[in-house]
């Protein structure tokens, strides 16, 4: 299992004295006993091995085991479901990494190797001691009756040496950095304290006296949602006096700016804001239609007449991802799939596959509730996924993957358009340049690497099922991304028909077009459209075309262009196909059969 999640990521790699326990040439050794690291963080548990003899066929990790019955493989508890990565080497050296600890995960974690050999099943004793804590401010009086102590607490002590940030009414102090601060104090202040490196692990902010004092309390420290969703990011906040303005801001913007008057939010973001008391409310910050774009640390703040509350108070911290079947080898004609996502899905959803466009539904059988299912691999399928309550944010179908490698004693780089599954008959290939159809049509094909370029591939016949454009060399190349490749609506409807563009230089122009005229036309000039056509969006989207009254001739494939001063992104490359019908049966569906991949 190797699914990733976003956030803070507090590396616990200690190279201690190492511990050893063996027989008969078998032996485990971990570099460390016990370890206390924070709610919320990152922690890697290593350890090597050696055996006498054979193959090893089997590793993994554990913490609960009974007599005569084998441990479970940590990799198969629901409960650490995309939190778990394991790393082997050719060392015998293995790695546990667990990402977004929760307290619940304080256990005693072991190793456990199998060989073809026969007994040859092993465990390292004593195993790895973790604790994870969360930051609490503790207040305790002093012998003055004006100042007070205040103890950064855990219920451990923190592995290594860290440095403390305090806070107050939610900005960074530059002293103290120890894990004690004695202070004067004021019923109108609140206290916050975290690690280093790690702000968005702090502790919630606690009044030092009495329970007016000034704070802001998110709701949730971290989201993890699918793009093209609707998200809602929330806190509470009392203000000692009443409160004159709030806003949410990203905390990356030098000068905090509300969000509303930030126009790669325009007609996406709503505030809601709630009093209960004078002093007191919630606010909810609603972001909608998300692009990847928006991932970032979201944060709050509020006035009073005569009080503003910090700006470096870290917030919710939100990651936009999309869907995407992962393929692996599972035992003998068969194959793993698995719906992955760069981050967590928040609030543990459940998962739905498609096997050739139909839903798989078996209600008396949790394999298609998962986010991975065991196929058979001797016939050609294709499968995506989604998550229930969001199916029309369903991942690409798989069926295709282009890999690029280097050559070797060569600056040129091999682009290959492999498949998952076999293709029926001898398909001929097409290689797209900046959106323009290249004239090899071989697989592999060798490119030499531009920083600007970016490469697609797709098979005769079948364009439209073309790879989303990758850079083949660094991340900054020129590229077009259509949100979907196919779409199916009623005669007088709307429509909207997006994609995200990268352009390496400014851009200069931007329009969509029609693919079946002879020279690309700005739809906004056609009197075929007149009135009835719109563009929206900026750099990096998504730049939308809207279409209003829907006529059967509008059906059609659009495509979008930009350019730059010496620029212009290939009109050969395969856009959205609409469909306009008098009926009521609709169909909206992703289609995107190839990846593009560096290897």
């Amino acid at each position: 299992m190797a699914l990733r999640t976003t956030g803070s990521v507090l590396m616990v790699f200690l190279w201690s004295v190492a511990v050893v326990l063996g027989q008969n040439g078998w032996s485990v050794t971990y570099t460390t006993q016990s370890i206390c690291t924070l709610e919320g963080s990152t922690v890697e548990l290593t350890c090597s091995y050696i055996y006498p003899r054979g193959t090893v066929t089997s590793t993994f990790w554990f913490t609960k085991m009974e007599t005569g019955v084998e441990p479970e493989d940590l990799g198969q508890d629901p409960e650490y479901a995309g939190r778990l990565e394991y790393h082997g080497d050719k060392k015998n050296g293995h790695n546990l990494r667990i990402t977004d600890l929760r307290e619940k995960d304080s256990a005693t974690y072991k190793f456990r190797f199998i060989t073809d050999q026969t007994g040859g099943r092993y465990y390292g004793d004593p195993g790895v001691t973790l604790s994870v804590t969360a930051l609490q401010v503790k207040v305790t009086p002093t012998r003055s009756a004006t100042s007070k102590t205040l103890t950064c607490s855990t219920t451990c002590t923190l592995t290594g040496s860290p440095t403390y940030i305090w806070y107050k009414n939610g900005q960074s102090l530059y002293w103290p950095t120890s894990q004690q601060y004695t202070f004067w104090t004021s019923e109108t202040e609140s206290y916050s304290c975290a690690v280093k490196g790690h702000e968005d692990l702090h502790s919630p902010a606690v009044c030092v006296q009495g329970q007016s004092c000034y704070r802001v309390t998110y709701t949730k420290r971290r989201i993890c949602v699918l793009k093209g969703s609707t998200v809602d990011i929330s806190c509470t906040y009392l203000g000692y006096k009443s409160t004159t303005s709030t806003f949410w801001f990203r905390s990356v913007k030098s000068t905090p700016e509300g969000l509303t008057r930030d126009p790669g939010y325009a007609g996406r973001v709503k505030y809601t804001d709630k009093k209960t008391w004078r002093n007191e409310g919630s606010s909810i910050l609603r972001i909608t239609d998300l692009i990847e774009e928006d991932s970032a640390e979201y944060r709050f703040t509020f006035k009073t007449n005569n009080f503003e509350w910090g700006h470096s108070f870290p917030g919710t911290t939100l990651t936009v991802t999309g869907l995407q079947v992962k393929v692996t080898p599972a035992a003998e004609g068969q194959k793993t799939l698995t719906c992955s996502t760069t981050c967590t899905l928040t609030d543990n959803p459940t998962y739905i596959w498609y096997k050739n466009g139909q839903r798989l539904d078996e209600p008396t059988s949790q394999q298609y509730s998962s986010n991975m299912l065991v196929v058979w691999d001797s016939t050609v399928n294709i499968y995506s996924c989604a998550v229930e309550g969001q199916e029309g944010l369903h991942s690409p179908v798989v069926c295709f993957q282009v890999k690029v490698t280097p050559q070797q004693f060569s600056a040129y780089k091999t682009l290959t358009c492999s498949t998952t599954c076999t293709l029926t008959g001898n398909p001929t290939y097409i290689w797209y340049k900046n959106g323009q159809i290249v004239t090899d049509n071989t697989s592999p094909y060798s490119v030499l690497p531009n920083a600007l370029d970016s490469y697609s591939c797709a098979v005769k016949g079948q364009e439209y099922l073309h790879s989303p454009a990758v850079c083949v060399q660094g991340q900054s190349c020129y590229r077009v991304t259509y949100t979907k490749r196919r779409i199916c609506v009623l005669k007088g409807s709307t429509v909207d028909i997006s994609c995200t563009y990268v352009g390496y230089y400014s851009t200069t122009s931007t329009f969509w077009f029609r693919s079946d005229k002879s020279t690309p036309e700005d739809l906004t000039r056609d009197p075929g459209y007149a009135g009835r056509v719109k563009h929206t969006g900026t750099y990096k989207g998504p730049f939308t075309l809207r279409i209003s009254d829907l006529r059967e001739e509008d059906s059609a494939e659009y495509r979008f262009t930009f350019k730059t001063y010496n620029f212009e992104w290939g009109h050969s490359f395969s856009g959205t196909t609409l469909s306009v019908t008098g009926n009521t049966t609709l169909y909206d569906t992703t289609v995107n059969h190839i990846e593009l991949q560096e290897k």
